[in-house]
């Protein structure tokens, strides 16, 4: 494969499904317009969309053109990588893969607790009564006072991150080709590949630190955290509070771009080894990572429900 088109192949993957919301445009997607629809079908007979794309008058593609067929991708010349956060774009694919993995946990859940009171086990309740029990655990070694929402949660943002992280074991040319048949022009994966998600995620667990901190310790005991640690005197209350202000504000940033960036980089991996023109090959070093990389999706959601407790530990603690 050659350089442009090997630069080309990694743009069209790093592409998010933006949709701009200030006019419903989908980012970097053209339709031609119907005067040229003629030429443009003509034109593709003996040439690609993308050299056609350039001999006809073509408008911005929009949301509800998705699907039709009519869709394009015109990735800049540049480079086509999204950029990783905009204020004005909605990364359609990875919000909805979220939302979609969010229903299978909860489906998935409710269908092995309405089957525990019948019969012998099966071997998907056995399972998932090992994952609920390996989480319960590390939350009772971790987290020491009583609350009905922490282990709720802990088992979510594990079982969560993981149905997100385990899209990575999927054919990297899968979803977005079957995407690309169905008119839609860009189509990632991953969605802890994207760092709106994972920040989003963090900013949520960051904003649980102030509510079990109020419920715990009380107002006046979190302002205390801040003001009188590390050092326990009044003339330091200026240089604790800004100790302790940067290691708060870190603690969701830390969380978020660690999740992302170690899914990102396998994500790269999945793409650069798919650019090697040999299957065989593609085979011999796809595998072993995929085995390698089964550990890293586990680890990375075992890392991120283990934070979550220690910090909402650390500032229920009363010391």
């Amino acid at each position: 494969m050659s350089g442009s088109n090997s630069q080309e192949y990694i743009s069209h993957h790093l592409h998010f499904l933006q949709v701009d919301l200030r006019d419903f445009s989908v980012v970097d997607s053209v339709k031609v317009v119907p005067a040229d629809k003629p030429a443009f079908d003509q034109c593709l007979t003996t040439q690609s969309h993308e050299e056609c794309l350039k001999t006809v008058q073509t408008a911005k593609c929009k949301l509800n053109d998705l699907g039709s067929g009519e869709c394009f991708a015109a990735l800049p010349e540049k480079g086509g990588e999204s950029s990783i956060v905009n204020p004005y774009t909605l990364n359609l694919d990875s919000l909805g893969l979220t939302v979609i993995l969010g229903f299978i946990f909860l489906l998935l859940f409710r269908y092995a607790s309405k089957k525990t009171t019948s019969g012998v086990p099966s071997k998907l309740q056995c399972f998932l009564e090992i994952v609920v029990e390996f989480v319960q655990g590390t939350v009772t070694s971790i987290f020491k006072r009583k609350s009905k929402l922490i282990a709720p949660l802990s088992l979510t943002v594990f079982v969560w991150i993981f149905l997100m992280n385990l899209m990575d074991l999927l054919p990297i040319d899968l979803l977005p080709e079957i995407a690309k048949f169905m008119g839609v022009p860009y189509f990632r994966v991953v969605p802890s590949a994207d760092v709106n998600v994972t920040l989003s995620m963090a900013v949520c667990v960051f904003l649980l630190i102030f509510v079990f901190a109020f419920r715990n310790i009380g107002v006046g005991g979190f302002l205390k955290s801040i003001t009188l640690h590390p050092f326990h005197h009044w003339a330091f209350i200026p240089v604790n509070f800004m100790l302790e202000s940067v290691s708060l504000l870190a603690k969701p940033v830390s969380l978020g771009l660690r999740l992302f960036g170690n899914m990102y980089a396998g994500e790269m991996i999945f793409i650069l080894i798919a650019l090697i023109p040999l299957w065989y090959t593609q085979w011999v070093l796809n595998v072993p990572w995929a085995l390698f990389h089964i550990l890293v999706i586990t680890l990375q959601a075992f890392i991120f429900m283990v934070l979550t407790i220690v910090y909402l530990s650390m500032v229920s603690d009363e010391e």
